[in-house]
């Protein structure tokens, strides 16, 4: 369809105000049904419900559903059947505004703008205090690098963020997401390019957010969802299994399989393999594609 075919979303413009930080809602999928245009169906009766203040992951192969639930969350798309829920509240009864508002959204590649760290973290979220500055920056461990930079927030970036490495920008990237006080947090294959150093500093940074807002998160490397309080399982737009990283491996083999390639098994197969035992492996590890 040509972009000037496009229909105009007309609800997205009411002013964006910031949550208070209490009481992180439940996300719930209540039977939704979804299918893009001339396609076969993209999600089949997904069913789950994330726990306020939790962090939960979705993993499966490509094309199971995983990226359209999240474009469904942020009402990009309708369900053509069933229900998402916010804090026990229809999405599709609030302006896009207002759930747009709620949810903040860190990609894989997330944008840096030439400028100081200060500028990238505050352009959502101009009226933040230095306070708030300062725990979101010691939330996603970026207060220790702040103090070891001569000009610190005012640290120019360089164009697209080269100044910094890959985990720093993410880091950065949730950080900025924070700030704008979101009460869900989504997270689309944000470790998917990082080192198994930054791998772990980014993990850090994701169970500290878990603590005042809830986390949905993307991942084919599961090391970085092997601590995560539930983990969906899902297959050609089907939840097959929902469970922790250790009853998955237990009872699953679409999970088993890959979280054994990933030395994230032990040896009597009960899920406490390298990550499981306290962090990433140190080598480059495969992801399920």
């Amino acid at each position: 369809m040509p972009i000037e075919d496009e229909v105009d979303e007309v609800d997205v413009a009411a002013d964006r105000g910031r949550w208070d930080g209490k009481d992180a809602p439940p996300v719930e999928f209540r039977d939704v049904h979804f299918s893009y245009p001339d396609r076969s169906p993209a999600l089949r009766g997904i069913s789950f419900t994330v726990r306020g203040g939790t962090q939960s992951a979705l993993v499966g192969l490509s094309g199971a559903g995983k990226t359209t639930m999240f474009a469904l969350l942020q009402r990009f798309y309708e369900p053509v059947a069933g229900r998402i829920l916010i804090g026990g509240v229809d999405i599709a009864s609030l302006p896009r505004a207002e759930v747009r508002r709620r949810i903040a959204y860190v990609e894989q590649e997330s944008p840096v703008m030439a400028g100081t760290i200060e500028d990238n973290l505050t352009y959502a979220a101009s009226d933040v205090t230095h306070e708030e500055v300062a725990e979101v920056l010691r939330l996603t461990r970026l207060d220790s690098l702040i103090e070891r930079l001569p000009r610190g927030l005012r640290t120019e970036v360089g164009t697209r963020g080269l100044a910094l490495s890959g985990g720093e920008r993410q880091r950065l990237a949730i950080a900025r997401a924070l700030l704008r006080g979101p009460e869900v947090l989504l997270l689309d294959e944000a470790t998917a390019q990082l080192d198994a150093n930054n791998e772990r500093a980014l993990r850090e940074a994701v169970e500290q957010a878990a603590r005042r807002c809830t986390v949905l998160l993307i991942a084919h490397r599961l090391s970085t969802v092997t601590g995560a309080d539930q983990i969906v399982v899902l297959e050609h737009g089907r939840v097959r299994g929902t469970g922790t990283h250790r009853e998955l491996v237990e009872a699953d083999v679409l999970y088993r399989e890959p979280a054994a390639s990933q030395m994230l098994v032990g040896d009597d197969g009960d899920g406490a393999g390298a990550a499981g035992a306290g962090g990433p492996t140190e080598e480059p590890v495969p992801v399920i594609r």
